[in-house]
């Protein structure tokens, strides 16, 4: 089953997939997933309020964070609508079993087209920041991922990214560390901000086994509007 659009557009919620046990949701750049020390209101309570109403629910609908993109980040996040798929879900992308596709506007290419990037990745937790090492450091972990070119524009550069590994700040941290940093991104080296504080960093394209349908699942996010994001789908 393969949804590349949005079904619902409530309240600022885009919800690109639901089923009885799943639904799965086009984060905006600049939501949290769950609740933090900030007490803004997170997407999960966003989520939650759409399904008690939609479904005239008396009390509080269940739900369950399955996983979490970085707060400047937008694209693909799946929640679990039951206690029975929560579990197997949560095993089945920490098996990495779902299939990850990013998509990274940079200024500088890469060396190459396309490629591999191995790092160990040390994070500081102080900083809330992951430097990316390429030789084994203490209390570092491995990360990989693969990189496409996919489209040059005017002043920019879009890489096409699968993670094989989900490490904190991963893909900000490798790219930054081969001189490509992502665009808006201050923390990893970008020279200046969006003004939105967003970055253009979008998780693309989801696939997976559903965990009880056993039926495979296959969502693609459209990216936020804006100039560059607009001229790279138009």
């Amino acid at each position: 089953m393969s949804s590349e659009k949005i079904l619902s557009n409530k309240d600022n919620l885009q919800v690109l997939h639901e089923d009885n046990h799943i639904i799965i949701v086009n984060k905006r750049a600049g939501d949290i997933v769950q609740g933090d020390k900030t007490g803004d209101k997170p997407l999960s309570e966003v989520v939650k309020s759409y399904l008690k109403e939609k479904y005239n629910k008396p009390g509080e609908a269940y739900l369950g964070v399955v996983h979490r993109l970085d707060r400047p980040t937008s694209g693909i996040v799946v929640f679990s609508k039951t206690s029975k798929a929560l579990p197997r879900l949560n095993k089945l992308f920490q098996d990495k079993e779902a299939k990850k596709t990013y998509w990274a506007v940079v200024k500088n290419p890469p060396p190459h087209e396309s490629g591999e990037l191995v790092h160990f990745m040390k994070r500081n937790s102080k900083q809330n920041k992951s430097y990316a090492h390429k030789n084994e450091v203490p209390d570092s972990k491995k990360a990989i991922l693969d990189y496409r070119l996919k489209k040059k524009l005017d002043n920019y550069y879009l890489l096409e990214i699968d993670l094989h590994t989900g490490r904190h700040h991963q893909i900000r941290s490798q790219l930054s560390a081969i001189g490509s940093p992502i665009k808006g991104d201050l923390k990893y080296g970008f020279d200046r901000s969006n003004k939105d504080a967003s970055i253009h960093l979008h998780s693309r394209e989801l696939k997976f086994i559903h965990p009880v349908k056993k039926e495979p699942i296959h969502i693609i996010a459209p990216p936020p509007s804006d100039p560059i994001w607009d001229a790279i789908v138009k």
